[in-house]
């Protein structure tokens, strides 16, 4: 195989013990060991490579980037095509928009952007480590997504090998010129026009979703912009032409969150914006959950840039693992940083210490602008029984966020002959429901001993919840099977989402059918049908995983972590 592969194909071809034990892992909970991984240098290799697969049944790409994948999306056992190692490169900046290779991490994005005063606001926690073709596949979000959106909203154009090798340039078209594109378009138009009412019901009603396919946002209006409204298609049912007035049909939309299982992504453009000057953080602090609903509320009449949280777990453990926060500060820094956690020390002793913190922040033109927005928000907060405080300065907020985006990082790294288990890690309900959702989540799983820590998008009502545990025991499995069902039935019975932003990969793919039903989960099964009919894209993500596969492959040693990979 490597042999016949390095015949058609520049970059590198690499099958070695190392290589291979390196790339069975991403950031889940699961180890499936490859048989090559190549390195494509560019465009023309990986048309080469998909031309060979499609010609050589029994094998199958799976596109990796950075590796953070948390749903297994970026693992896969036939050949790993990684894109970090050459195709990392800027191809063209013009004004508010980037073209750069999927390979491109996005630390090194953002540097080029800021130089401008621009950004792509919808970048990931884990921003030090992922790159630009993984935020393309798993339609990525953050903090910045309540206020400017996720992935999908900034993705203009891009470029795409599909299932028979050729590239294709992506862009939104007009509806009248679908027929003048290949079957697989027409297809989609098709499958979207004879489905219309079930593809529009089965929108989650949520901020955000990164589950299934989005089959509801391929066709909108240029006025419409992330309008939950599809337009109706019921003259094109009876052969009529679609009237040319400004509807799109925009394959990005399907194609961005498909974890390359329809198409590789070979470059990518970018719409960026403009980024605030100056910003400042209001921690809110509730002993009480019960106003949470009504309190989100009133924190995003005052639009705020964020509003993020973090449970009372995740704080404690940061307490607790204290020095790691100081390493990278020097002297100066670290003595600051020890002064602010003050008030969190005395709490913890007295035994007051909140079950929940809400981080709002604010940006403007100037500091004054920005602090004045959060005098405003504490003003509309006082008849709420909790403590608000607007931080001082850019090293104190530094402080909260530090906890906010590290709580992964700490668990995994400090709790002996345990590891962190990524898998119901990114659930979303409607903020309304969080008042009653998070006890009844807190209930399920107080019935199973494990370690957890709660933390997420408030504002979204997005949570990310990260258990511990020990992967030696015997019934590991069973529990994640067990929890899965559980959560996935409360959320489904909240009417959310069972990924909001990390995506369906693996690890929630069997779970596709629960919350979207027969119907839909058939209408995935033909998309992905009309894209890659060999199945050749990373089979088993979407369509296709089973609660036995998950079983089966599980990585029950603690891989040691390989950021960039």
């Amino acid at each position: 195989m490597k042999e016949e592969i390095q015949k058609i194909f520049k970059g590198e071809v690499e099958d070695s013990e190392e290589t291979l034990t390196k790339y069975s892992h991403d950031a889940s909970v699961f180890s499936i060991r490859p048989k090559v991984v190549v390195f494509p240098m560019d465009s023309e290799d990986v048309q080469n490579l998909v031309k060979w697969v499609s010609n050589n049944p029994g094998y199958s790409i799976t596109a990796r980037c950075a590796g953070t994948d948390m749903s297994g999306g970026a693992i896969g056992e036939s050949i790993i095509l990684d894109f970090t190692k050459h195709m990392n490169k800027l191809v063209a900046f013009q004004g508010d928009s980037i073209t750069v290779q999927p390979g491109m991490f996005y630390r090194d994005f953002e540097k080029i952007t800021l130089e401008k005063g621009l950004i792509l606001p919808c970048y990931t926690a884990s921003k030090s480590l992922n790159a630009m073709g993984g935020m393309f596949g798993n339609n990525s979000a953050g903090e910045r997504t309540l206020k400017y959106g996720k992935t999908e909203d900034y993705v203009i154009e891009s470029k795409v090998v599909f299932s028979d090798g050729v590239e294709k340039v992506v862009k939104p078209i007009s509806v009248s010129d679908v027929s003048k594109q290949d079957e697989r378009y027409k297809k989609l138009l098709e499958l979207i026009k004879n489905n219309e009412e079930e593809i529009k019901q089965a929108k989650p009603k949520v901020h955000k979703n990164s589950a299934g396919y989005y089959l509801w946002n391929v066709l909108n209006h240029q006025s419409l912009q992330n309008s939950a409204a599809l337009p109706s298609l019921r003259g094109l049912r009876h052969g009529q032409n679609f009237p040319d007035s400004g509807f799109v049909f925009d394959l990005n939309k399907l194609l961005v969150g498909s974890q390359g299982t329809l198409g590789i992504a070979t470059e990518i453009t970018f719409r960026l914006v403009k980024n605030p000057k100056y910003s400042k953080l209001v921690a809110v602090f509730m002993n009480d959950l019960e106003p949470l609903g009504r309190l989100v509320d009133e924190i995003l009449e005052e639009n705020p840039e964020t509003l993020e949280s973090y449970d009372d777990k995740t704080m404690k453990l940061a307490v607790r693992f204290f020095p790691d926060f100081l390493k990278t500060k020097g002297f100066i820094g670290m003595v600051k940083f020890m002064w602010s956690f003050l008030p969190e020390l005395k709490m913890m002793i007295t035994g007051g210490f909140p079950k929940l913190i809400l981080l709002a922040e604010f940006a403007g033109d100037n500091e004054a602008e920005a602090h004045k927005k959060c005098e405003k928000l504490a003003e509309r907060l006082k008849n709420f029984k909790v403590k608000v405080h607007i931080t001082r300065s850019v090293a104190e907020a530094g402080k909260y966020w530090d906890i906010r985006r590290e709580s992964f990082n700490l668990l995994r790294k400090h709790v002996a002959g345990k590891r962190t288990a990524p898998f119901i890690d990114d659930v979303i309900v409607r903020p309304e429901f969080l008042p009653k959702f998070i006890p009844e989540l807190n209930q399920i799983l107080s019935k199973y001993d494990i370690a957890y820590t709660i933390a997420g998008h408030a504002g979204d009502g997005n949570f990310h919840i990260i258990p511990l545990m020990d992967f030696n025991r015997p019934d590991t499995a069973k529990i994640i099977l067990e929890l899965s069902e559980k959560v996935y039935d409360l959320v489904i019975r909240y009417h959310g989402s069972i990924t909001a932003e990390h995506n369906d990969g693996i690890i929630r793919t069997p779970y596709l059918e629960k919350m979207y039903g027969a119907k839909i989960y058939d209408l995935f099964k033909q998309v992905k049908n009309i894209f890659d009919p060999q199945n050749i894209f990373n089979p088993g993500k979407k369509i296709g995983a089973t609660k036995q596969y998950i079983e089966s492959h599980l990585a029950i040693e603690h891989p040691k972590p390989h950021h960039g990979v």
